[in-house]
């Protein structure tokens, strides 16, 4: 579904808020959005209340496996947060405008800052499975992007820039929170492509020649959204799998969970305590 109009849009998300707010007064300032396995950093919000997306008007229901598909509002490190606990992917049949839906109503309920996370594959060869990358900068090879289409002027400008789409202070937050543990995370480019399906030797060797060091199926569109309405952005890649032309080797989705779990207590480190020095 895309939006015709911009009333259309709006009315659309002024239901799914007044819904929300018909539910709960909790006004979150930071929107996580947990990637495919992790569960542990949800467990770790002082709940006060959930939402499932099956229940919020025109909200995009998940339909992969592991991402349950709720909102949970809470604290974490002494912080207003709404999580959402699973995702929309494009290779799902959603539409861009759709699949950013949850961003633009958790702006509009209050989230100034968006936080984002991935499982993602390594295509730098100094990657190895259960590494954490923080995100500088990203490849959009969706082929689509949330702004096409009408745009609405008091959600952000027709042409937003893009210099600086991952906040250059919460980068430098957390990379000084992993210093500081000792946890090893990387820095580097991620580029989303559409999935389903993993990517062939000839276009992992491509993806690296241009730059990209793990490539995941989200996570772009959620973020343009976001900068497009003017929020702070942090995003964080889990480096499930290696992706490595000349040492192939077939995965599922057994091993890609395993390197989930083996990663979550750093991703959840660095994220709960970036947020507690907010």
């Amino acid at each position: 579904m895309k939006y015709d109009t911009v009333e259309e849009f709006r009315a659309k998300r002024d239901e799914a808020v007044n819904f929300i707010k018909g539910q709960t007064d909790f006004q979150p300032e930071y929107l996580i959005i947990l990637g495919t396995g992790f569960g542990q950093l949800a467990d770790e919000i002082e709940t006060v209340h959930t939402l499932a997306y099956k229940d919020i008007p025109h909200f995009p229901e998940a339909t992969v496996e592991l991402h349950p598909g709720e909102l949970i509002f809470g604290k974490l490190s002494g912080k207003d947060v709404v999580a959402m606990h699973g995702r929309t992917h494009y290779y799902e049949g959603y539409t861009m405008q759709q699949i950013v839906f949850p961003v633009r109503v958790a702006k509009s309920i209050g989230a100034q800052t968006l936080i984002v996370s991935n499982a993602s594959g390594g295509l730098n060869p100094a990657y190895k499975s259960g590494d954490i990358m923080l995100i500088t900068d990203h490849i959009n090879f969706l082929g689509d992007n949330p702004l096409i289409g009408p745009n609405d002027d008091e959600l952000g400008p027709r042409f937003p820039d893009m210099s600086e789409p991952y906040t250059e202070r919460l980068l430098e937050l957390a990379e000084n929170v992993a210093l500081e543990h000792a946890i090893k995370m990387h820095q580097g480019v991620y580029l989303s492509a559409t999935g389903p399906m993993l990517e062939t030797k000839a276009e992992y060797r491509y993806m690296r020649r241009l730059g990209a060091d793990a490539v995941g199926m989200s996570t772009v569109p959620e973020v343009i959204a976001a900068v497009h309405m003017g929020m702070d952005v942090l995003g964080i890649s889990v480096i499930t799998d290696e992706c490595f032309p000349d040492a192939l080797e077939a995965i599922n989705i057994e091993d890609i969970m395993a390197a989930a779990a083996m990663a979550e207590p750093k991703l959840t480190q660095v994220i709960t305590e970036v947020l507690a020095r907010l």
